[in-house]
């Protein structure tokens, strides 16, 4: 079991930034992959990005790329996700996930565990 709580989100303009943060506890963080997501109103979740337990290579989807860094810190068993530039169509609730599956996926089923998603609100 792994317990994702995440923190960070709020209001911005666009054009802000903001760094999302997930702490996980229970199973030993350096054996999961980690992504996030982002569900807007209406919308399915969809994957924003991850980062692989082994390369730390991470992976964005296009329309984050650029403007979005993942990074990892397995000594504080947390994940970031920095947001910057933001842009209006970027207003959803963001959730991290994990997987203890090897293969850095991108669709929700490829994750086990979830946290209860932040509030990201960019207004133009």
């Amino acid at each position: 079991q792994v317990q994702l709580v995440e923190s960070g989100g709020g209001s911005v303009q666009t054009g802000g930034s903001l760094r999302l943060s997930c702490a996980a506890s229970g199973r030993t963080f350096s054996s999961v992959d980690m992504g996030w997501f982002r569900q807007a109103p209406g919308k399915e979740r969809e994957f924003v990005g991850g980062i692989s337990r082994s390369d730390y290579n991470p992976r964005y989807a296009d329309s984050v790329k650029g403007r979005f860094t993942i990074s990892r810190d397995n000594a504080k068993n947390t994940v970031y996700l920095q947001m910057n530039s933001l842009k209006p169509e970027d207003t959803a609730v963001y959730y991290c996930a994990a997987s203890p599956n090897a293969g850095l996926g991108w669709r929700t089923y490829d994750y086990n565990y979830w946290g209860q998603g932040t509030q990201v609100t960019v207004s133009s």
